[in-house]
């Protein structure tokens, strides 16, 4: 049986003090963003599914060095992320970042409208999903490179594994990884 969560019964705040606001008897929560901080909330439940609804307003015009971000994380060694960051250069671009049993891995998605396209958990099995021979790979074939090089050059506007303004001590250690 599915129920709606209770932002009062259901979650925490766990940062932003007066920046975080529940609403509507618990069915709403209003997270904000000033010049000191954000605010966040966690699940005080696991859960096999969900259905998220948010509104994020933006920065408008050129809002470049402001990352307004919604991000999904899990607990444990294996830590599982979904970010969803939106540039202040570009609003129609959404960067997103997937940390998946501990890889991370940067996509990024072009317009609004977009689907995620998951497999399905099965109660029976002691793994999420069997994995598909294109998630299953290690690596990207020939091919595939050429056309990862060409995306990159024609669509990509910001990757932070070449930005040694952002990180002079050093780039994060996922950009050692081959691309």
């Amino acid at each position: 049986m599915a129920s709606m969560a209770n932002f009062y019964s259901d979650f925490d705040i766990t940062w932003g003090n007066d920046r975080a606001k529940i609403l509507n008897i618990g069915e709403q929560l209003h997270l904000s963003l000033d010049k000191y901080s954000g605010s966040g909330f966690q699940s005080k439940n696991e859960y096999l599914f969900g259905n998220i609804h948010m509104r994020l307003k933006l920065v408008p015009g050129n809002s470049a060095g402001t990352v307004t971000a919604n991000y999904l994380s899990s607990q444990g060694p294996t830590h599982d992320e979904i970010d969803f960051e939106f540039l202040g250069k570009q609003g129609a671009t959404v960067p997103l970042m997937l940390r998946l049993i501990g890889l991370k891995l940067r996509l990024w998605l072009l317009t609004l409208n977009f689907e995620a396209d998951a497999c399905v958990a099965s109660a029976s099995s002691s793994s999420p999903c069997k994995a598909s021979a294109w998630l299953s790979q290690e690596a990207l074939d020939t091919n595939e490179q050429e056309k990862l090089k060409w995306v990159q050059k024609n669509y990509m506007v910001y990757n932070y594994c070449t930005d040694t303004k952002r990180f002079p001590q050093g780039l994060p250690p996922e950009c050692s990884l081959s691309s």
